[in-house]
């Protein structure tokens, strides 16, 4: 994720900080001292929200862990100022799979809640419920406190939080996958609209995880629609295969006349034998434009290192590999010899005429 800086290797997947996690701890210090003017206050303050995220990494690593356990990786962790987000390579295959990993994130947090109460409650440290609080209390009371709370947050069911995957892994086992996404979602985002009006009267922090869950129920269901779609069709179906490619020796103004003249945005470039040598990407050309002008060769500019596909490769496949380089487009070779290009535009005006070919309203019968 961009903005982020890697904190360091745990457990085989790496970890990572955003920047705004490190300007919020830095807040959170200066707001202690100048409610206090004391530095221990300032320390004692920014320890307690350190620990907090130190509760939400291990509730990540509750998520990685299992999903290891069925032979998912995770291609990272990333700690937020909202919380953390452990990116999955997939999710498990199977819906029972799906449900465990949804859970094993909020039973770390049981399981701490747990074993601060046991040391509490022998040490004679346990307040009464009534007094605790996520602001009044001794430093274990409310880290206590907060695990319980991320436990009841995150098994709301609504996406992206964990009871919405709960729910979906459930209705998994008794109908279409896609049918149970777009039932969580549907119920998630209408959690989302009373998070809203209930936040509008009385808490607007309320009204600020409505918007989360409303996105984030949108895009899992979006998602997962697309998924579905592109199911079962290979490359082939997709590509496109009339496109423009340049030579290793042709002036990046070749590649402008081509993006003016309304082609493709990214082009292959192809040597005199007929061999894919290298990419030249939209935003590779305009920086080259910026810093030389338009008569440097393709060969000075392009990437040489690229993915490429198989016309037999599944679409939704093909679709995770766009996702993960980042990159808009793709070619597609078959015996070493470029034959089409997928594109992210492509691929998104193919999700458009399947959606509006479903939508398509049933003919008329004449009685």
């Amino acid at each position: 994720m961009s903005w982020s800086f890697r904190l360091g290797k745990f457990f085989g997947t790496d970890v990572y900080i955003h920047f705004t996690f490190v300007l919020l701890l830095g807040f959170i210090g200066l707001s202690h001292w100048m409610q206090t003017r004391e530095v221990l206050e300032a320390v004692i303050g920014v320890a307690f929200f350190a620990a907090l995220f130190g509760c939400v990494l291990l509730h990540e690593f509750g998520h990685v862990l299992t999903a290891r356990k069925y032979g998912v990786q995770t291609r990272d962790i990333t700690l937020l100022p909202i919380g953390g987000v452990a990116r999955l390579e997939r999710m498990p295959e199977k819906p029972i799979q799906e449900f465990w990993v949804a859970l094993a994130g909020p039973a770390v947090n049981v399981v701490i809640a747990g074993l601060l109460a046991v040391y509490l409650i022998a040490t004679s440290s346990m307040e009464p419920l009534g007094n605790l609080s996520l602001v009044g209390g001794s430093f274990l009371n409310r880290l206590l406190v907060v695990n319980v709370m991320i436990v009841v947050f995150n098994l709301l069911p609504a996406f992206p939080m964990d009871g919405g995957r709960v729910l979906r892994a459930l209705l998994a086992m008794r109908m279409d996958y896609s049918r149970a996404t777009h039932i969580a979602a549907r119920l998630g985002q209408f959690m989302a609209i009373v998070f809203a009006f209930v936040g509008l009267f009385w808490n607007p922090f309320l009204v600020f995880i409505a918007l989360f869950v409303w996105i984030g129920a949108a895009q899992e269901s979006g998602m997962v629609q697309m998924k579905s779609a592109l199911s079962g069709l290979p490359m082939k179906r997709l590509m496109i295969t009339d496109y423009r490619s340049l030579a290793p020796t042709d002036p990046l103004s070749s590649a402008v006349d081509h993006i003016l003249a309304g082609f493709q945005q990214d082009f292959p470039v192809i040597d005199a034998d007929g061999t894919l040598v290298g990419m030249l990407t939209r935003a590779d050309l305009i920086t080259a434009l910026a810093e030389h002008g338009q008569e440097r060769m393709v060969s000075e500019v392009m990437q040489r290192e690229f993915q490429t596909a198989d016309p037999h490769d599944m679409a939704e496949n093909v679709m995770e590999r766009l996702h993960e380089c980042q990159c808009r487009s793709l070619p597609v070779l078959q015996d070493n010899r470029l034959i089409g290009i997928l594109t992210a535009e492509n691929l998104g005006e193919f999700l458009m005429i399947q959606t509006a070919l479903h939508r398509k309203p049933a003919p008329e019968v004449a009685v």
